[in-house]
């Protein structure tokens, strides 16, 4: 694979679980460095090169699924990206919730599904859709006093996001099998899916943490035409 770091390059990844975003980015820059420095290795001379690499729309570590990665000047388009409407596929845990809203942290309330029909639940669904307001989860990157939340959230302070308007326009129950809940979900840019799921578990009288996620789209970019971060780094030693 040849990069063209004056036009730009975009490449489309699918990222593993447990990996951070960052951990991407880190290891699909060294593999650019190396094939660049083969094909143009003047970049290098006299001077400390480092190409510009960046991702489009943060994936957390227990998240799988596509991550547009842009390089050289393309990284200037990135929030361009960012922008775009994203689709996820997942499954919500209902019964209990969690600190961080996801498997992160551990259960700290379980709560009784018996009386939960599946009706319930494909009816709860439809509340979700349209322009709504979201509280993102103290466990996320968002900035409060200039720190982090999951640092201050970590650490036990409390803290209190603001509500931010969303917009979901398609939210899919694929499949029932108690306590799991499989879903589908199209919305805007800056949606918290695991928000979603701890609203989700509340709007039944319950609880829920998000279990499993994957992102599936972003605009008309695909997960299908992903590659992973493995095939890429031999692609770039060619």
């Amino acid at each position: 694979m040849k990069f063209d770091i004056e036009k730009g390059t975009v490449i489309l990844i699918n990222k593993p679980l447990t990996w951070t975003s960052f951990d991407v980015i880190n290891k699909i820059r060294f593999a650019v460095i190396k094939n660049l420095r083969q094909d143009s290795p003047e970049l290098f001379l006299g001077k400390k090169f480092r190409p510009k690499v960046g991702h489009a729309g943060t994936l957390d570590p227990r998240a799988t699924g596509l991550l547009i990665v842009c390089i050289g000047k393309e990284t200037k388009n990135i929030d361009s990206y960012t922008a775009q409407e994203k689709e996820y596929t997942g499954t919500f845990f209902l019964g209990a919730t969690t600190p961080s809203f996801d498997k992160e942290t551990e259960v700290n309330s379980r709560f009784d599904i018996s009386a939960i029909s599946e009706n319930d639940i494909y009816e709860t669904a439809k509340k979700f859709l349209g322009e709504i307001d979201q509280i993102p989860p103290m466990y996320s990157a968002i900035k409060k006093d200039g720190k982090k939340s999951y640092v201050s959230a970590r650490s036990g302070e409390d803290l209190k996001h603001e509500p931010r308007k969303i917009f979901i326009s398609e939210f899919e129950v694929t499949k029932i099998e108690l306590p799991l809940i499989y879903f589908r979900i199209v919305c805007s840019k800056g949606t918290y899916i695991r928000s979603i799921a701890y609203d989700f578990g509340k709007a039944l009288n319950n609880g829920a943490y998000l279990d499993s996620l994957c992102r599936t789209r972003i605009g008309n970019y695909k997960l299908e035409d992903a590659m992973s971060v493995e095939d890429f780094v031999n692609s770039a030693q060619i």
